[in-house]
């Protein structure tokens, strides 16, 4: 379990009672101003590297999981591996994402320790508009996780699965300002069975919240974000999405990536999507299919030549 505080987030304690109140950093708030942490930030907010736990290894070693927390809604800043990107102690560079798309991503990526790791701890920081936030992993007995199942009970049909085979096709170069057609060829047994219609959402969730200001501020500026369609996004809108899919995104680059689709179903054993690059520059990108279950990822890296758009 991994626990971390938003920066907007004061503890304060009052006659034996620890009360959370809500402030803005390094800011005062003039009675009757609008409170910041009401709103959806389009950019300027920080990343929260998150520790989601650990798993041993079949040779002894352990994996240590970690994910992040983009504040931003719209902002997908380049954080190149670092001072501003680093693990430490021992080397910076732990295959960390250099490119960090909007919202919440969980898991996304693990780190191998040795099998003598003992209470020893694996800090990962970020700095990004000038605020360091840390990921601290340590081998916590009560951190101990399922990365696939998390915990879930396997029925008979979970049991006989077995994860996608994946091969892809993807030119390792592009010329600006064409695109790439990056292509998935995937087998797989067709479990688990895919469930009839679109998963159920629960009572409230069906559209997002509506941000109203309280009764003593008396005007709320417009804060309406235009999100672009990132991998978050993409996200949500494949959650109607049943059965064999592969999900197509950027993993380190010096600018976004925009895929026509970056969730594809698997159609006839292929899925096809089109990314549209801006910048030169060498990309790592990555392709995971999934069939509700189980996950194969493949990594790839094209060479992006040409004037920038």
């Amino acid at each position: 379990m991994n626990v971390f505080v938003s920066h907007w987030l004061r503890p304060v304690f009052a006659a034996g009672v620890l009360l959370i109140t809500l402030a803005a950093p390094d800011r005062v708030l003039a009675q009757g101003n609008p409170d910041p942490s009401s709103f959806k930030f389009n950019s300027g907010q920080s990343i929260q590297p998150i520790f989601e736990g650990w798993v041993q290894n079949p040779d002894g070693t352990f994996s240590m999981y970690f994910g992040y927390l983009n504040r931003n809604y719209v902002e997908t800043p380049v954080v190149p591996v670092g001072p501003d990107n680093k693990f430490e102690p021992g080397d910076p560079d732990r295959g960390q994402p250099t490119f960090f798309d909007t919202r919440i991503h969980r898991k996304e990526f693990s780190v191998r320790v040795p099998s003598d790791w003992g209470k020893k701890e694996l800090v990962w920081s970020l700095t990004v508009e000038g605020a360091t936030e840390k990921a601290i992993a340590w081998l916590q007995p009560e951190w101990e996780i399922d990365p696939i199942y998390a915990g879930k009970t396997r029925n008979a049909e979970s049991l006989k699965n077995r994860a996608p085979a994946m091969t892809l096709d993807v030119p390792s170069a592009v010329i600006l300002p064409n695109t790439l057609t990056l292509t998935a060829t995937v087998e797989d047994d067709g479990l688990p069975t895919p469930r009839k219609g679109p998963p159920t959402r629960a009572i409230g969730q069906e559209t997002p919240p509506t941000l109203k200001p309280r009764p003593d501020q008396p005007e709320v500026p417009v804060n309406v974000p235009t999100v672009g369609r990132g991998r978050g996004d993409a996200a949500q809108g494949a959650q109607g999405l049943q059965g064999l899919r592969v999900n197509w995104l950027l993993w380190r680059g010096p600018a976004a990536v925009t895929f026509d689709s970056a969730m594809v179903q698997v159609k006839d054993g292929k899925a096809v999507a089109t990314a549209k690059f801006t910048k030169p520059g060498t990309y790592i990108m990555r392709a995971r299919a999934n069939d509700g279950e189980l996950t194969d990822q493949k990594e790839f890296t094209v060479t992006v030549s040409g004037p920038s758009h």
